[in-house]
């Protein structure tokens, strides 16, 4: 009897002892100030991440788990093309893969100077993150502009204080020709090129213009695909052609030494679509750029638009293209032989240097073609 009534006391403490923890605790809990306000997140943050966002989502529907597409056996609805495109060159999506990248481009104090991170902004491009979200800053110029642009394109010098050194390892223009005169920002020793004919390898631009004469073509308007400093733009201007550079820096002021020129530069990378409309160009040079590292894919869409920008009868110029001889024969030759070009000028050579006998390199550095689409695009009108 004893035993029972001790341990009947011991359950009554211990139930006591309980409600006046849980009191206790709930009195606490209560009277626990509120977490702070967390502040607005900026309007034009919202934006870029809702585009972001929706182009994630958009594209990601299209590529469901494994889970859904061994469930799902119904075909796809979204073009091929947009598919394959959409892993090659994701349409900014891209930016989602860097983030850390797109966080530090986008860190920067609104309605004030921006940032010297062009090459920040440069790497993004270069991995697809492209076109890249707008900022409210204002952009850097030199110390002291030039009064007016040069008429002949191929001044003495370039003005150094025309150019923000300050991201560029080299702080003058006779620096970057002293280093590597192939840059070409060394003037006098780019006016000899495109205008000597040296060996078959070469197209110099009076037989260009011999080539359209002879087909009664017109060279007016043309694109310079990876253009460098815009030698090929600034002597097709000699000749009252307007040609527009695409080019990126890469460590150099590329685009601003074409801009000194009087020319247009063109900050786009090479799996950008061309700014250009369809069918008003006369000419499209591919220059070094344009090469064998380029994913077979990838070039195979850049050359298919370069075919959209071309008018009918005009010419793509491969401008030495170097590839390895059996790749040639295999892959880029029947690539470029979709297009059906007729062409106008072939030419290959092996490189005599050590590396290219080593690889079996061979050079396809002239591949001039004239384009005979008005038939084939009639056709395909009439055939509509």
């Amino acid at each position: 009897m004893g035993v029972t009534m001790g341990l009947n006391l011991l359950l009554l403490m211990a139930m006591v002892a309980t409600n006046i923890l849980s009191l206790y605790h709930l009195s606490s809990t209560l009277q626990t100030p509120k977490p702070p306000t967390p502040q607005p997140v900026p309007d034009h943050l919202l934006h870029q991440l809702h585009t972001i966002r929706a182009t994630i989502n958009h594209l990601t529907r299209h590529h469901p788990s494994p889970s859904t597409a061994t469930s799902k056996t119904t075909k796809p609805t979204v073009p091929s093309d947009l598919l394959l495109y959409s892993q090659l060159s994701p349409i900014a999506s891209s930016c989602h893969d860097h983030p850390d990248l797109l966080h530090k481009y986008m860190t920067y104090t609104p309605f004030s100077l921006c940032p010297l991170d062009s090459d920040l902004a440069e790497s993004l491009s270069l991995r697809g993150c492209h076109p890249l979200p707008r900022r409210r800053c204002f952009t850097r110029t030199p110390p002291k502009l030039t009064s007016s642009l040069p008429m002949n394109p191929f001044p003495p010098s370039l003005p150094d204080s025309s150019v923000v050194w300050a991201k560029y390892s080299c702080k003058s223009f006779s620096c970057l020709g002293g280093k590597n005169p192939n840059l070409g920002f060394d003037l006098p020793h780019e006016l000899s090129n495109f205008m000597t004919y040296k060996s078959e390898l070469d197209l110099p631009i009076p037989q260009l213009f011999q080539i359209a004469k002879a087909a009664n073509s017109v060279l007016r308007l043309g694109i310079d695909i990876g253009g460098g400093t815009g030698t090929f733009a600034a002597r097709m201007k000699l000749y009252n052609v307007t040609i527009l550079t695409t080019t990126m820096n890469l460590g150099i002021p590329n685009n601003e030494a074409v801009a000194l020129r009087g020319l247009v530069p063109i900050h786009a990378p090479l799996q950008q679509r061309l700014p250009v409309f369809d069918g008003v160009v006369d000419l499209v040079r591919c220059g070094h750029a344009v090469n064998r590292w380029i994913p077979v894919t990838a070039l195979e869409f850049l050359l298919f638009d370069a075919d959209r920008v071309l008018r009918g009868g005009g010419y793509l110029w491969l401008d030495h293209f170097f590839s390895k001889g059996v790749d040639l024969e295999k892959v880029f030759g029947p690539l470029i032989g979709k297009l059906g070009y007729r062409k106008v000028k072939w030419a290959t050579a092996s490189k005599n240097d050590s590396g290219g006998l080593k690889n079996g390199e061979a050079l396809l550095p002239i591949f001039a073609v004239y384009e005979l689409p008005l038939l084939r695009r009639w056709v395909s009108f009439i055939e509509q």
